[in-house]
């Protein structure tokens, strides 16, 4: 079917409705509504009715994220398609892989699960950041960016108190969930797909793989990020069910509270970073990190309780949506034609760590956990490290503080 083209400087003609940034934060709610589905029962599942231990856990984890290792192939299927169609055929995807779940509980039946899942939710992360620079203007980029991570915050927040509802009042199992919860993020994609025109960028994107010195602070922070996220994603929650024993729906009122707080604070991170800047921002956070982690090994180490594992659970997700302000750093120091292969470029470099931690941290989970979380306490010193190199006001030609004398024009080459 031949989609109707409109130029994003045109596109305040349409209605409000159908604009790009009501796209955006419409295919920003059904990602998470899809996959906090997925992930809200995961631990769970995989342990009541898949019998993983931390090993088969920490392998499960390594395979999820070999799509965002191998995102950089973005840059060839968008020689075929746009950006904005493969986000949709990516939520897709999601959808119907997270609605098919329960089907296959055996370690190879959630391992392809998990995979066809993961091409969705990566090629839709890698495309979706460079719709986003793209589509929104540089000044109203971290506003809106809040607000975009509070819509998704919103979309978990009714995926988790929804799970929680049905699972301890009405009893329904983990198939009916998965099922419901994918059916309806493959129902939202396609009104994304049919209620929306195909948007035109003012800069046509370069074709191929991007790898730019000039860029180098930028990806080294996307680097150390997926190291750090990573170990957040698949330990911490982990940590709630396996030493706490926290049912489905215990788990899932965890997970609530954090998204009602991100709901609250993202669009005021937003106008934090408007106005402190990414440095700031990202000193911050790496700084609260480095704290959460170490208390995290101290709940081994020293024995501390529940409620000391679940206040820092919390704590480390509203440090986590502080990491948007890496988004708009890219933007400042981009060439507008660079956005999209450099998207895929950062995106596979994010996920080096993310392959290759989580199954050997499994083991070393097996002989100490609070390890584990020392060992991300290092990595959130190194991206601290990394983010004072950040100048105070970045902008192409000026992407470290150490690069003082380039000019705009040669820095775009």
């Amino acid at each position: 079917m031949q989609k109707t083209a409109v130029k994003i400087a045109d596109a305040h003609e349409l209605p409000l409705w159908r604009r790009p940034v009501v796209l955006l934060g419409l295919m920003a709610f059904v990602m998470p509504l899809a996959f906090s589905t997925w992930l809200a029962l995961l631990n769970n599942f995989v342990i009541e009715v898949a019998q993983f231990d931390g090993s088969n856990i920490g392998w499960l984890h390594s395979i999820r994220e070999i799509p965002g290792f191998l995102a950089i192939g973005v840059i060839y299927v968008l020689w075929f398609v746009r950006e904005q169609v493969l986000a949709v055929v990516s939520l897709f995807a999601l959808g119907i892989a997270v609605a098919v779940t329960a089907w296959f509980p055996s370690f190879l039946g959630l391992m392809v699960t998990t995979m066809i899942g993961s091409i969705g939710f990566h090629y839709y992360e890698t495309v979706k950041m460079s719709l986003e620079l793209q589509w929104i203007s540089k000044d109203r980029a971290p506003q809106v960016l809040g607000w975009m991570v509070a819509i998704g915050s919103a979309a978990s927040l009714l995926a988790y108190g929804a799970i929680v509802l049905v699972w301890k009042v009405l009893g329904w199992d983990y198939n009916t969930i998965y099922m419901i919860g994918g059916g309806v993020a493959v129902v939202m994609t396609a009104f994304c797909w049919f209620a929306y025109p195909t948007f035109e960028a003012p800069h046509k994107q370069h074709n191929k793989m991007i790898f730019r010195k000039r860029y180098w602070l930028y990806y080294s922070l996307q680097a150390a990020a997926g190291a750090r996220r990573q170990i957040f994603m698949v330990f911490a929650a982990f940590m709630m069910v396996e030493r706490f024993g926290f049912e489905v729906h215990e788990v899932t009122a965890l997970f609530l509270i954090n998204y009602v707080a991100n709901m609250i604070f993202a669009p005021l991170m937003g106008r934090f970073v408007s106005k402190m800047g990414e440095r700031n921002a990202l000193v911050f956070e790496y700084v609260g990190l480095i704290l959460v982690f170490c208390a995290y090994g101290g709940i081994y180490m020293f024995g501390w309780g529940v409620l000391v594992a679940a206040a820092l659970y919390v704590i480390d997700h509203l440090f986590f949506a502080l990491a948007f302000a890496q988004k708009t750093y890219f933007q400042k120091i981009a060439h507008p034609s660079d956005i999209a292969p450099t998207a895929a470029v950062a995106f596979t470099i994010n996920h080096i760590g993310a392959v290759l931690l989580p199954a050997m941290l499994g083991y070393l989970w097996l002989q100490s956990p609070a390890a584990v979380f020392i060992f991300a306490a290092s990595v959130a010193v190194l991206s601290l490290i990394l983010s004072l190199m950040i100048p105070r006001h970045p902008r192409m030609g000026y992407e470290t503080v150490f690069a003082r004398t380039i000019l705009p024009a040669e820095a775009a080459e």
